[in-house]
């Protein structure tokens, strides 16, 4: 799939309020900071479509970008940053079970888990939560090119043994570069099966 066109449409807290045109959404979520603005303006090609910062917990709203007049990218709010206090995070919580639980156009939900570390109970507790209210999703592991090919694998195995232990099936597994432009053309071109019906 080529991107030619990557537009923003509206920011907001309430997904009622999110486009009511029924086309479908492809959701991005993740720990803050786990690199999910430079992920989704690599994919489209727009270097500040999505805003990137240093500064982890940014993203506090639902960000909808329409890509070429046919689908959706959602920018979710990042979970599990401890700074933001509870109630910051207890908001934040809301904000995206709110989304995930009644939003009907969601088609599926990339979960971007920084590949440096080993499996994460906040990830881990985050994905069992997906599989028990049916959630379809896939998981990225991003910033590829900060590790070696050897410790990408040992970690990536990491994470499948662990979510093995309660999962019959795994999901569709990822890696990523936005530095390097690595993951785009397989991502889009899962994106781009869902949508012709093909998976």
């Amino acid at each position: 799939m080529i991107i030619k066109k990557a537009e923003f449409v509206i920011s907001n807290t309430d997904p009622v309020k999110c486009p009511q045109d029924r086309r479908p959404e492809y959701a991005f979520i993740g720990r803050s900071n786990v690199g999910k603005s430079s992920l989704i303006n690599m994919l489209t090609g727009k270097k500040g479509l999505a805003m990137t910062s240093s500064t982890p917990g940014k993203t506090q709203l639902i960000n909808h970008f329409l890509i070429n007049d046919e689908w959706y990218i959602v920018d979710l709010p990042g979970y599990g940053y401890a700074q933001r206090g509870k109630k910051g995070r207890d908001k934040i919580r809301e904000i995206i079970d709110t989304y995930l639980d009644e939003r009907e156009a969601m088609t599926c939900l990339f979960l971007l888990l920084d590949c440096r570390h080993e499996p994460q109970k906040i990830d881990l507790e985050f994905i069992t939560r997906l599989g028990e209210s049916g959630i379809p999703f896939a998981i990225i592991f991003t910033k590829i090119d900060k590790i070696s090919s050897s410790k990408l694998k040992e970690n990536v195995e990491k994470y499948k043994v662990k979510l093995m232990e309660t999962w019959e099936e795994l999901p569709p597994i990822f890696t990523a570069s936005s530095e390097h432009k690595i993951g785009k053309e397989e991502i889009l071109n899962y994106i781009e099966n869902i949508n012709k019906g093909e998976l």
